[in-house]
Parts: structure tokens; sequence; C-alpha cells
């Protein structure tokens, strides 16, 4: 089971893929995106000395500001006032890997997951290392989830440009790595478990776990509704 740590975490492959190709595009993405090495792409686009950046560079923000109008400016690869779409490039990433999988195969970076196949999926408890929130059987999807139980308050509010606050860990499953780590990011920064109501989604706030009628997990119950704004569920539906 090879694993590697990349982009500031451990990345686990495990099925038919070719692990060296997964390790070697993620080393590029890290060199090409990363907010913490100064010769970065994004690093010199932040400080406005690069002009013409990669063509992938383009995407992935152009990306980012679909998806801060689709989340109502929850996402918000400026929310704390430096340019980092962290929040959309590691599942971006991790999902464009999956090109070098064949059959079943697993990829997990550092909690979040592209799997094809039939697998069974843990969900950190954000709270108990030895613990699992949730223990899922699912097949060829992405699976996302935000908190601050492994980086700390890392996740800002663009609204308040302060820690985001109210949930614990939000969980997204999708079709998309990218996109549902961007909605996982926009629904810990809202900080009500009811703006999920869209999304195949848990959501846990201090002792109390909510999940959304989509959520693929037994048992689930719909979150309480809210006034608040939330995606659209035709757009994630779209690109999910």
């Amino acid at each position: 089971m090879p694993v590697e740590h990349v982009m500031g975490m451990p990345v686990r492959v495990e099925g038919s893929v070719d692990a060296a190709r997964v390790f070697s595009w993620l080393r590029w993405v890290d060199a090409t995106f990363s907010t913490y090495r100064p010769d970065s792409e994004v690093s010199r686009l932040d400080r406005g000395e690069l002009r013409e950046p990669h063509p992938l560079v383009r995407s992935v923000l152009e990306r980012c500001d679909e998806l801060r109008r689709e989340t109502g400016g929850l996402f918000d690869v400026r929310a704390g006032g430096r340019l980092d779409p962290s929040g959309y490039v590691k599942g971006w990433a991790v999902q464009r890997a999956a090109a070098f999988g064949r059959g079943r195969f697993l990829i997990d970076a550092g909690g979040d997951v592209v799997l094809r196949g039939s697998w069974r999926v843990g969900i950190r408890h954000p709270y108990e290392r030895d613990r699992l929130a949730a223990a899922l059987t699912l097949s060829d999807c992405a699976v996302a989830t935000s908190g601050a139980y492994e980086r700390g308050p890392h996740i800002l509010d663009p609204r308040t440009r302060r820690p985001a606050a109210g949930l614990s860990s939000v969980t997204v499953v999708g079709r998309d790595l990218g996109t549902a780590d961007a909605y996982a990011t926009a629904a810990f920064a809202a900080g009500d478990p009811r703006w999920t109501a869209p999304l195949a989604a848990m959501a846990i706030a201090g002792e109390r776990v909510f999940t959304t009628p989509t959520w693929p997990g037994t048992g689930s119950r719909p979150a309480p509704s809210s006034s608040r704004r939330r995606p659209s569920a035709g757009a994630l539906a779209a690109r999910s």
C-alpha cells in the first residue's frame, strides 16, 4: 500500500493504480500551487510577479470563481486576503490523479478520497482519533471532509475574515472531489448544518450529527430548513 507525504499530507493509494505517476503529479501540483513556497506560481501571482500563469492554474482559478458564485461567497480563495485556492486544489488534483488508475482503486489524500469500484470508507471523528463518525460502503465517487481537528482553525469565514465557527466537521459525497472539497469548505465556513440541505452531506456540531436526505448512510435524517444562502442543488448535481 504505497504512501507518500506530499502537499502537506499523507497520500495513500490502493488497488489498480500507478502510484508513481500519482505521486509525481501531486508533487508538480504542490510546486505550482503551494501557498507556502515563495517560488510557486500561486505565490508569484499573489505578489503580482507573474503575468501568464500555467493554463491549469488559470483553469483552477476560473473554477474557483465559479464556486464562489455558486456558494454565495462562502467559498472564497481570498477569504484571508491572500490568494489561496487550497480548498479546491487538493480535491481537484486527486480527482485528476484518478486518471492513473484502472478498475478498482482508491486514492486517499489526508482523508479526502476518490474511489472506483466498491469500498468501505471511514469518516474520522472530529474529537476522538480512534473513533469513526461514520462508515459507509460507496462506489465510484468522491468523499471530502472539512474541519479544524487536523490543522487547527485554518478555514476562514469570508464574511468576517475570522476562523469559521459553529461546526466541528462537514463531509460531502459527490462525483468530483474538487467540487465536493470546495462545498465542504463552504459549508464549514457557513457554520450552520442547515446550509448543507441540498448536498449529500453529514455535519457535526458539538455532540449533534446532522445528515441530509441524500447522505448515503443508513438511518439518515434531514437537517432542518434554513433561510441562509445555500448552494444550488442543480449546479452541484451537474458538477459534483
